[in-house]
């Protein structure tokens, strides 16, 4: 029970702020748009709510942690979406960004969404790679030769 409260408490904070107060601050005076832009609006919403909670998920049920540095995992999680991309949860809360976006249509959150994106990519080279490299070894050096940093690694093509 207390490490779903944290990873409650985190998402609140983190994501929370990052994914939805500071979008909202930016769209702040804007009317949604209604239509075809809110229904796609309303899918990546879903989409991205659904791949940072499925992270979250598997931090909490496998790895005994939380998405907070402070209180990581305490086994390297590479199941789930992590099978496919080394940064499925912040895939998510970008998705979730971009949703704002088209249900305001407003070049401010495109521009936001390039500010977290640089930030995330950031933070992943100079902190949590090197991080997770020390504490996982030759574990963590084995799964980013088989899984992409942000994207699926194509299967290597085989010589006939």
């Amino acid at each position: 029970m207390i490490l779903f409260l944290k990873n409650l408490l985190f998402t609140i904070v983190a994501p929370g702020t990052v994914a939805v107060l500071a979008p909202l601050l930016i769209a702040r005076g804007r009317t949604p748009i209604l239509g075809v832009s809110l229904a796609i609006a309303l899918v990546l919403f879903s989409l991205g709510s659904a791949i940072y909670a499925w992270c979250m998920w598997d931090f909490a049920s496998f790895g005994r942690g939380t998405p907070a540095p402070i209180d990581a995992p305490k086994k390297l999680v590479i199941r789930g979406l992590y099978r496919f991309t080394r940064n499925p949860m912040y895939l998510g809360v970008l998705t979730v960004i971009l949703a704002w976006a088209v249900l305001f249509q407003t070049v401010g959150l495109v521009v936001y969404a390039i500010i977290v994106a640089t930030g995330f990519h950031t933070f992943v080279l100079f902190y949590e790679e090197p991080h997770l490299k020390r504490e996982f070894g030759s574990e963590y050096s084995a799964y980013t030769a088989k899984v992409g940093r942000w994207l699926p690694k194509l299967p290597k093509k085989t010589a006939v």
